[in-house]
């Protein structure tokens, strides 16, 4: 039977940077928060959060280096200023992480509005700032 549910965080077009590949890349990040979502509210174990965790994070890092290799290639004015961000924003998670792991915090709905408003600031302030740039390159 299929279930029909709500996601915690909906893609739309706001979210859009201009650049496909880092679009997909977000949805699939915001994919990951609402499958901890849904097991939040569905009552999954720990084991089952720490893994979905695990994914997040590296799917993180993962974009990031994406993102930071086209700003490589094609000379981001802004590099360095959304590159100290992402690493920033990596360790705030890894904390995060480190923190579940050794039992100092759970995931909770603060938790998911910690992680939804952290990847909607990203995607809405910093990653909207190279959408002309990249656009204006021929990158789309």
């Amino acid at each position: 039977m299929y279930k029909l549910s709500m996601a915690y965080i909906e893609w739309t077009d706001s979210l859009s940077v201009g650049v496909e590949l880092f679009n997909r890349q977000h949805r699939k990040l915001l994919d990951m928060v609402n499958e901890m979502y849904d097991a939040l509210t569905s009552g999954k174990t720990n084991d089952v959060m720490e893994e979905i965790l695990e994914r997040l994070i590296d799917y993180t890092v993962e974009h990031f280096q994406s993102e930071e290799g086209y700003f490589k290639k094609y000379d981001y004015p802004l590099n360095k200023q959304h590159k100290q961000e992402h690493d920033s924003l990596v360790k705030d998670v890894l904390l995060l992480k480190e923190k579940f792991v050794n039992g100092d915090v759970t995931i909770s709905y603060e938790t998911m509005s910690f992680l939804q408003d952290w990847l909607q600031k990203h995607i809405l302030e910093s990653d909207m700032d190279y959408k002309a740039f990249f656009n204006g390159k021929g990158v789309y």
